[in-house]
């Protein structure tokens, strides 16, 4: 991954925004630009490292955070899942389908309500879930140590309060 010089990235961007709307300048963009491309970048890198993974395997994303979830809640509900990640039944299905057949997750009826599909990681899909784990674990790592003991809390208060539904987040329908 390229190294990024963000305040010269950030002055960049600023100045092209600023002449590609006819903006006069930085004081016109609104509050927190710099954030929210550390934000985009951030993201990108560490997303970037388990997609080359992951492409591998002929998986993306989706493939990713089915399996993230899954090895963490061994016999988690298909609708838990859905709920979690917010998205359809279609868009889980073709993702789950690949990951059921090529080995990774198993699918077995629920105990009690056999209707229920319960989800867990094979030992193919746990290793693969525990390598994606260990590259995004080592980039966290990396980022911490340049803070203090004392300040590393505040990344996960943070991080936490960005969460939708959080205290002081607007809600999904304010946002345009």
């Amino acid at each position: 991954m390229a190294d990024i010089n963000f305040s010269k990235v950030a002055t960049t961007m600023r100045d092209e925004t600023a002449a590609g709307a006819g903006a006069t300048g930085p004081a016109d963009a609104p509050g927190h630009v710099d954030l929210i491309e550390l934000i985009f970048f951030s993201y990108r890198d560490f997303v970037g490292d388990a997609d080359q993974l992951l492409a591998r395997f002929g998986f993306g994303r989706a493939h990713h955070r089915v399996l993230h979830f899954v090895e963490r809640n061994p016999g988690m509900r298909v609708t838990d899942l859905l709920d979690l990640l917010r998205i359809t039944k279609q868009s889980l299905g073709r993702v789950l389908k690949q990951l059921v057949d090529e080995g990774y997750i198993v699918q077995t009826p629920g105990e009690v309500d056999r209707r229920q599909r319960l989800l867990t990681t094979t030992p193919r899909g746990s290793r693969l879930a525990r390598e994606l784990i260990a590259l995004q674990s080592r980039r966290i790592d990396h980022a911490l140590a340049s803070l203090s003991p004392a300040e590393q809390p505040a990344v996960r208060r943070f991080l936490e309060a960005m969460i939708g539904g959080g205290e002081g987040a607007p809600p999904a329908d304010d946002i345009a």
